[in-house]
Formats: C-alpha cells, sequence, structure tokens
C-alpha cells in the first residue's frame, strides 16, 4: 500500500532566516536569499545499485579487501560470496562505485597521500564520497575538511573512545533521555529516534555529564557507519548509507532551550555535520506545536542548507507521512506503529534492527577478519622489501659495509616476516572458526 519510488533530482533550496516549519519546495523557498547551496540526492544513488552481470569492465568493480576472493576454497568463497539472489557480499557492503566519482575520490585520495594523509580506514571510498558531496565535489575544499576530520578525530582520540570508553550510565542516560535505533525504513535503512519533550535535563546531567554524552553520541556513531550501515546492507541487499530519524518534539517549547541544553546541541551538531557527513537521509520532527515551532526558528540558524532540506516538520497528523517511509511494524505504538519491545522494556531500549542478527553479525566478522588477513599480508610484503632496500643501499654507500651488517639487514628481514606469518597464522585459525559456524548456519537454513 505504501509501497516508495524513490526519484530524485539536485534541487537549490535558499538559506535564510532558517524557518523550517513546512516541508514542501514552495514553503522552504520563502527561507531568504542570503545563500544557495546543491542538495545532492541520497547517498546510496551514487553507488550503481544494479550493475549489468556480463561484460562489466574490471575498473568498475570495487576494490576488494582481499586480494582476491578466487585464492580460497570454493566452500568458504561460496559462503561469504553467495548473498540472496547471488549478489557478492563485497559488492553489497561496498557498492557497485560510480565511474564518476570514483574518479573524484581518488583524485581527493591522491591529494591526500601526497600531502601525507592517508589514512587506511578513513580513505576509503565512502568516507571521502561523503566529504566530497558535503563540498558541493570541490576537491580543494573537501580536502580541507577531511584534514580537519583527521586532526579532530586524532586530538578527540576516536579510536581511543571505541576501545576503552564504557558508558556505565546507559540505562540511567536512556530514562531521562528517551532515545534508540528502532528498526528500518521501507528503503533498509536504520531508524533513528529521540523523543525530546520527555528529556529531563536536570537528571540527564546527574546521570552523566556533557563530555561524556558527546562521546557516547560519537561512539554511536561510528557503531553506526561500521555496524549499523553494513548489517543493514547485508539485510537490503543494497548499500545502506544514510539513516531516517524521527524527532518527537511533543511539549517542547522556548523554555526547554536552556542554555545548557543549547550548549550540548550546538555541540553534538558540530560533530555530526563537520565529521560525519552525508549521513542523514531524511528527518521527521513530529508533534510540532506553536512553542516548538517558535523555538525552530532559533535552531534553523544552527542548521546548514543541505541539511534543513531534509527536514520534515509536522504537526499532530503525521502518521500517514510516517507510513510512507516506514513500515508500521517497525514504528514505535508511541508513534502511531504496532510496535512495543515489550520483551526489551520499550522499543528506545531494544536496539532492534539487523545489526542484531547473529548470522549478519558472523558474516561482518568474517569480512573483517578477511580484511585484517590482507593487512598482515601487505605489512608483511612492505617489511620485507624495506629490509632489503636498507641492505641494498648500504651496500652502495660510501666505505663499504660489512658482511656482517648485510647478514644483520636480512635477519632483521626476516625476524619481521616470521612475525606477520605468526599474526596470519591466528588470523587464519580464526577466520577458518568462524566460516565453520557460518557454514553450519547455511547448512541449517537449507534443511
Amino acid at each position: 500500500m505504501f509501497k516508495q519510488k524513490e526519484t530524485f533530482q539536485e534541487i537549490i533550496i535558499m538559506r535564510g532566516s532558517g524557518e523550517g516549519e513546512e516541508s514542501s519546495d514552495s514553503k522552504r523557498s520563502q527561507l531568504g536569499k542570503a545563500r544557495t547551496k546543491s542538495i545532492h540526492p541520497p547517498i546510496e544513488s551514487q553507488w550503481l545499485l544494479h550493475p549489468p552481470e556480463e561484460n562489466k569492465p574490471s575498473s568498475l568493480l570495487p576494490k576488494p579487501g582481499v586480494k582476491s576472493m578466487l585464492n580460497y576454497p570454493r566452500k568458504i568463497r561460496n559462503s561469504l560470496k553467495k548473498l540472496g539472489r547471488g549478489k557478492s557480499l563485497r559488492i553489497v557492503l561496498e557498492g557497485v562505485h560510480d565511474p564518476k566519482y570514483e574518479q573524484l575520490v581518488d583524485s581527493l585520495r591522491e591529494q591526500l597521500f601526497a600531502e601525507g594523509h592517508l589514512m587506511e580506514r578513513q580513505t576509503d571510498y565512502h568516507s571521502l564520497l561523503r566529504f566530497l558531496r558535503m563540498s558541493d565535489f570541490d576537491l580543494s575544499k573537501a580536502k580541507d575538511k577531511f584534514v580537519q576530520c583527521l586532526r579532530w578525530r586524532e586530538e578527540y582520540g576516536v579510536d581511543e573512545i571505541l576501545k576503552e570508553f564504557k558508558f556505565e550510565e546507559y540505562a540511567e542516560v536512556k530514562k531521562c533521555y528517551p532515545h534508540g535505533y528502532h528498526g528500518v525504513d521501507r528503503n533498509g535503512r536504520p531508524i533513528y529516534i529521540e523523543r525530546i519533550g520527555m528529556v529531563d535535563l536536570n537528571a540527564l546531567l546527574q546521570a552523566t555529564t556533557v563530555d561524556r554524552f558527546v562521546r557516547y553520541h560519537v561512539s554511536e556513531l561510528e557503531k553506526t557507519l561500521n555496524i549499523r550501515f553494513p548489517a543493514c546492507s547485508i539485510a537490503a541487499k543494497r548499500h545502506i548509507a544514510s539513516i531516517t530519524s524521527i524527532l518527537d518534539v511533543k511539549g517542547v517549547g522556548m523554555s526547554t532551550f536552556s542554555k545548557t541544553a543549547r550548549s550540548l546541541f550546538m555541540e553534538i551538531q558540530k560533530i555530526d555535520s563537520n565529521y560525519y557527513p552525508e549521513t542523514l537521509n531524511r528527518l521527521f520532527i513530529v508533534n510540532a506545536g506553536n512553542g516548538f515551532r517558535m523555538l525552530w526558528k532559533a535552531l534553523g540558524t544552527f542548521l546548514d542548507a543541505r541539511t534543513l532540506a531534509k527536514i520534515h516538520v509536522l504537526g499532530y497528523n503525521y502518521l500517514s507521512n510516517l507510513l510512507e517511509v516506514i513500515d508500521q511494524s517497525n514504528l514505535p505504538s508511541f508513534l502511531g506503529g504496532d510496535c512495543t519491545c515489550s520483551d526489551y522494556g520499550g522499543c528506545l531500549f531494544s536496539d532492534k534492527g539487523p545489526w542484531q542478527n547473529p548470522e549478519i553479525l558472523e558474516m561482518l566478522q568474517s569480512a573483517s577478519i578477511m580484511e585484517e588477513t590482507y593487512d598482515s599480508e601487505t605489512d608483511s610484503d612492505v617489511a620485507s622489501e624495506e629490509a632489503m632496500g636498507t641492505s641494498q643501499n648500504e651496500d652502495c654507500g660510501d666505505g663499504g659495509n660489512t658482511e656482517a651488517q648485510k647478514i644483520h639487514a636480512l635477519e632483521v628481514a626476516l625476524m619481521d616476516t616470521n612475525k606477520e606469518i605468526q599474526a596470519l597464522k591466528a588470523a587464519l585459525d580464526n577466520m577458518k572458526a568462524v566460516l565453520e559456524r557460518l557454514e553450519q548456519h547455511i547448512k541449517a537454513l537449507r534443511v
């Protein structure tokens, strides 16, 4: 009944006073004429979702995270490669890159490499495309913004947050700040929900601090990029790279937006916009009364034009709008849907979604192990080449080089290589165990 077809065109909106009270383009055009900015279609549309099966140029295929899946036994390859109607797991996770955008991404990567900013995990196609989109595909601006992001990640300690940060006050914070991920929309994107009208800021600040809450927010953003999006991609059998969000603002007015609340909002907005760009597909603000509409005039000035174009501010008769993009089974009962998640103490406590599916998580773990295996092989090759290069350079130096120095250089190279081999063996053993469990799951599904 609510089958949705996504059709997009590039549009131009005006950035003015920030009055984003209506969702129609005609209302948006009344925002003012201070600044224009291109609004791009959803990021998933910049992957070729339905590539032809025959005569596909190899240059259009995503660069795999391992040297080649063909190097693995057929049983392992089939377990990882086949998904749904024969789609490749790597193609689903990576998307089939559009040659036009891949060329721009490669140009940006080359500039970053030339300036010494090559970071393996952050310079993948997906990350760089986001920064290109936020910069309207201006290479110079995208490079500057990306370098700023790398600097922030290092200074803020994002990697350390992922490894060490523990948000013990999670359950208590959920009670005074109801929020969470819950299911997927009709296109397979994660749904994120906040009930702003029920936030108890005093209780929140007793349960945690602004700094710890922001760190928790960053850890959730990283989980979305690294786990939720890939899991949703596998479940939807297409690349997923953005979220659909719902903000319930029932009871929110000017008095709600205190100095502390403004500070928290601005800090989170800054992080989301500058360091995790283009992750929002659309935002529905529901139960917007007169009090919130007055507040929205102030809030809208903090948002960039591209974000404003994705926001739909709705009153109390919002259900039909939500059902156009979200199935009723994935909509919590407090928003007019059928779900209660009674086993989890409520929908916003459940973290319901494909990222909780054990089989999908095993597939992601398998893919991660294969990535680590490839990295180990690559590091081993580089270490050996560097050691051999050092030995050769010493041979050519003035004053000669003793046989003992040559032997020492070779011993260092062999030791480094042996360490990498041991790490590779451990990774392969882990991969074997995971794949055996995955094979058992596949056999069970076939019975």
